[in-house]
C-alpha cells in the first residue's frame, strides 16, 4: 500500500502530535480583559469571578489601562467603583458601586447596587457569553468592545449618561448613581422574584423600559435576554469606563421616531432629546461592532487540531 501512495510526502509522528498539542491548547487559553478608564477621574475597578484573577479591586486612574488572563471557563463580573477613599494600608469605602469589603480589594464580594456590571462567561473551545448589564442600577457609561475572534462579536454596553435623566424616586442621594427599580421598591414584579419569577409573568416596568430606551443593548431587567446577550469565540474584551461620546449637535434639526415609551416619559422637548441620544448611542455602538460582525468565521483551533489529527492516521497507514 505504500508505494500506491509515494508521492506523499508525511511529516514525523512527532511533529504531527506537536502540532495537535500546540493548537488544542493554543484554542484553550482563555481570553485577555483589558480595562480602560476614559473618565474625567479615577476610578477602583472591581472584580468578582471564578477562579480568581490577579487582583479583585485597585485603582485605575484617568488614562490609564490594565490587563488580565482569565482562563477559559471562566465566569465573572466587572465594574468601577467612583468616588472611594482608601489609607496606605488599603482600608476605605466608595461613593458608589461598592463592594463592602472596606478594602481596595473585594475579596469576593460583588458590586453594592446601584452599579453598572459587564458580566461574562468563557467558553472552553466554545463561545463565549457576554452582557452589560444594568438590572442592578447605573453608576457610569460603560463599553464592551471585542478584539479578534469568530462569530457575531458584537461591541455592547451602555454610553448614554442616566444619572442626568433619572427619575427623582430612583436617585442616590447627590445624583451620582441611578437605581433600579427593584433595589428602590423592592416589590416581587420589579425584582422579577416569587410569583413573578419566569419570563412570562414578570415583563418590562416603566423603569425597565426607560433604561431600554437610553441604552439598547443594556440588560434593563432579569429577563432581558434576547436583546442584551451577545456571543463570541476566541476573543479578547476592552470594557471601557466612560468612553467617548458621540456628538449630539446633529440631533437639533432632526425629529426623533415614535417609540412605545414615550408616553410613560411624558413626552416633550426633554424626552425627545434623550430619544435622540439614545438612537445616537445605538448606532455609535453598532458602527463599533462592523469590523468584527462582517468577518467571515475562520476555522477553530479544534477543528484545525482534528484535521492535523486525520492527517496522522492517513500517514500512518499509508507506513503500514
Amino acid at each position: 500500500m505504500a508505494s500506491s501512495f509515494s508521492f506523499i510526502s508525511c511529516p514525523s509522528t512527532g511533529f504531527l502530535i506537536s502540532l495537535v498539542l500546540i493548537f488544542i491548547f493554543e484554542g484553550a487559553s482563555g481570553a485577555t480583559f483589558t480595562l480602560v478608564n476614559k473618565c474625567d477621574y479615577s476610578v477602583w475597578p472591581g472584580i468578582l469571578g471564578s477562579p480568581e484573577l490577579d487582583t479583585t479591586g485597585f485603582e485605575l486612574p484617568k488614562g490609564s489601562s490594565r490587563s488580565f488572563q482569565a482562563p477559559t471557563g471562566w465566569s465573572g463580573r466587572f465594574w468601577a467603583r467612583t468616588g472611594c477613599k482608601f489609607d496606605a494600608s488599603g482600608h476605605g469605602s466608595c461613593a458608589t458601586a461598592d463592594c463592602g469589603s472596606s478594602q481596595l480589594e473585594c475579596n469576593g464580594n460583588s458590586a453594592t447596587p446601584p452599579a453598572t456590571l459587564a458580566e461574562f462567561t468563557l467558553g472552553t473551545g466554545t463561545q463565549d457569553f457576554y452582557d452589560v448589564s444594568l438590572v442592578d442600577g447605573y453608576n457610569l457609561p460603560m463599553v464592551v468592545d471585542v478584539n479578534g475572534g469568530s462569530g457575531a462579536c458584537m461591541s455592547t454596553g451602555c454610553v448614554t449618561d442616566l444619572n442626568k435623566k433619572c427619575p427623582n424616586e430612583l436617585k442616590v442621594e447627590g445624583g451620582a448613581a441611578c437605581r433600579s427599580a427593584c433595589d428602590a421598591f423592592g416589590k416581587p414584579e420589579y425584582c422579577c422574584s416569587g410569583a413573578y419569577n419566569t419570563p412570562t409573568t414578570c415583563k418590562p416596568s416603566t423603569y425597565s423600559e426607560m433604561f431600554k430606551s437610553a441604552c439598547p443593548k443594556s440588560y434593563s431587567y432579569a429577563f432581558d435576554d434576547a436583546s442584551s446577550t451577545f456571543t463570541c469565540t476566541g476573543a479578547d474584551y476592552t470594557i471601557t469606563f466612560c468612553p467617548d461620546l458621540p456628538s449630539l449637535k446633529s440631533a437639533t434639526d432632526s425629529s426623533p421616531k415614535p417609540t412605545g415609551t414615550a408616553e410613560e416619559q411624558g413626552g416633550g422637548g426633554a424626552e425627545s432629546g434623550a430619544v435622540q441620544e439614545a438612537e445616537l448611542a445605538n448606532s455609535w455602538l453598532a458602527s463599533l461592532a462592523t469590523g468584527d460582525s462582517r468577518r467571515s468565521q475562520s476555522i477553530s483551533h479544534m477543528q484545525f487540531a482534528f484535521v492535523l489529527f486525520t492527517f496522522f492516521i492517513f500517514c500512518y497507514n499509508i507506513k503500514l
